[in-house]
């Protein structure tokens, strides 16, 4: 099995009514809930927009340093991410259309490197 990332930039939601918004929770809720019976499922979540705290941690120049606020300052930013362990890219793209189909904008799909064997 390789685990996949689904995820999408806040930017690529557009503007919809709060009722919108509303209505694709429990869509979501139900293709997670897929994901968990299929045994795919590792982790799912939107990310806070303003309220929570963003920071970032800096080790480049051999002292940790950590910053309020974004690393970059840009106008995207990850919106919330799916990670899901599939047996091959067929079933990641099968997931992240049915995800997409549940939120009602795009998400991008990338393969997690494989870990590195540690014996």
């Amino acid at each position: 099995m390789t685990e996949y990332l689904i995820y999408f930039n806040q930017q690529w939601v557009g503007d919809h009514s709060e009722e919108w918004f509303r209505a694709r929770g429990p869509l979501g809720m139900a293709v997670v809930n897929e994901m968990k019976a299929a045994g795919v499922y590792v982790f799912a979540g939107g990310l806070e927009e303003e309220d929570g705290p963003v920071f970032s941690a800096d080790a480049t120049t051999g002292t940790l340093t950590f910053t309020d606020g974004p690393y970059v300052e840009t106008k995207e930013f990850l919106g919330g991410l799916t990670v899901v362990d599939v047996a091959d890219e067929e079933a990641a793209k099968m997931w992240a259309g049915k995800v997409a189909e549940a939120c009602g904008w795009p998400q991008e799909v990338r393969r997690f490197k494989p870990l590195p064997d540690t014996r």
